[in-house]
């Protein structure tokens, strides 16, 4: 379809390169060609739209073979449009102006009549021809014919119509006929299949016999080394108890030997701790009596130094106060005595006390 742009009552047409477009005005032709672009006004224009490009067309339909069986062909004719002048004069490719649209149906009335002149021709060869012999050569046949017939068909090039190929997809018969016939087909492929099985199920027997006797003969043969392994552990095991015997024997010597002489080491090592720790202890004991003795002798002369230190100070001490009166005497008395009584936070004095103290003081009784 044509692309058609409005402008102010005037119209844009703007065509495919597949497209061969037609435009007349007044009867004259003003523009024919494909891909063209023109202005034209939708009132006094008349434009057809011709399609050059290749088309396919796909046709399915039932014949009847000789044998009087229901086939079904599909085919397809590939055709394209050679003369657009004439097939724009036989048929109605004109379009609306104003929306580009055909006004017709052009291309289903060109399918109708290649689909009849194609179908024609292929009735009339599968009509002559049995389903079997349709089933194998009938679509190269039908092919044939119905190219053949395209192109001897006068209708087609005054309607300005090439027919570039002609394909003929299947033929079919009904699905009863179909089945019918692969039956025997089946059945063969069936008893292949069933001979293939049993020579398979004889030819696996067979193996499995020879598979048998191999196993067997395995057997013996395992069995037969087995008894030569047994044998030949016997032997061996009987070695290493000797070999093991040996061996204890002479781990036993060593250890014997080492323990004797580890049992002289360590009375040996015990004699020598012993005399060491005798003269240690003996030493120990010469120190200690040392110690006690110099300290004897120590705290002696220190108790003879603190007595005469004691006797001297005493009789200084008798010599001052036999030198001192009776009132120093009393004083200091009397300041030892204070020394030693305990301390008076505070002293309170009740009037009688006082009224005492003052009348001894001024000499005279109180009333």
């Amino acid at each position: 379809m044509a692309d058609i742009t409005r402008r102010l009552g005037w119209r844009h047409l703007r065509g495919a390169p597949t497209a061969h477009i037609r435009h007349h005005r007044d009867g004259r032709l003003l523009h024919d060609g494909p891909g063209l672009s023109f202005w034209y006004r939708a009132l006094t224009a008349a434009l057809s739209e011709v399609p050059v490009d290749d088309r396919e067309l796909a046709m399915t339909f039932h014949a009847r073979t000789s044998d009087f069986q229901d086939v079904a062909v599909q085919a397809t004719v590939t055709y394209r449009i050679s003369d657009p002048a004439l097939a724009a004069a036989r048929l109605d490719f004109s379009v609306d102006p104003d929306t580009g649209v055909w006004r017709g149906a052009p291309l289903e009335q060109l399918g109708t009549l290649l689909t009849e002149t194609a179908q024609q021709h292929a009735l009339d060869v599968l009509a002559r021809t049995s389903l079997a012999s349709a089933l194998v050569d009938g679509v190269a046949a039908v092919r044939e014919r119905v190219a053949a017939g395209l192109a001897a068909e006068p209708r087609l090039p005054a309607t300005g119509i090439e027919v570039v190929a002609v394909r003929v997809v299947a033929l079919r018969p009904e699905p009863e006929v179909e089945r019918a016939l692969r039956t025997p087909a089946r059945e063969q492929i069936q008893q292949e299949a069933d001979r293939a099985t049993y020579e398979r199920r004889a030819v696996a027997v067979e193996r499995e016999r020879a598979i048998a006797e191999n196993e067997l003969a395995s057997q013996i043969e395992l069995a037969r080394r087995e008894e030569q392994l047994v044998e030949q552990r016997g032997t061996n095991a009987r070695r290493e108890a000797e070999e093991h015997a040996a061996a204890d024997a002479v781990r036993a010597e060593a250890e014997a030997a080492r323990t004797v002489r580890l049992a002289e080491a360590e009375a040996t090592r015990s004699v020598r701790l012993a005399d060491a720790e005798a003269q240690r202890t003996e030493r120990l004991a010469e120190a200690e009596a040392t110690k006690a003795v110099r300290l004897a002798r120590a705290e002696a002369e220190a108790a003879r130094e603190v007595g005469e230190a004691r006797a001297q100070a005493q009789a200084a001490w008798l010599r001052v106060h036999g030198e001192v009166d009776v009132a120093t005497l009393h004083a200091l008395t009397g300041t030892r005595l204070a020394e030693n009584l305990p301390r008076i936070d505070s002293v309170t004095v009740s009037p009688d006390v006082l009224t005492g103290l003052l009348a001894r003081l001024g000499g005279g009784e109180t009333a």
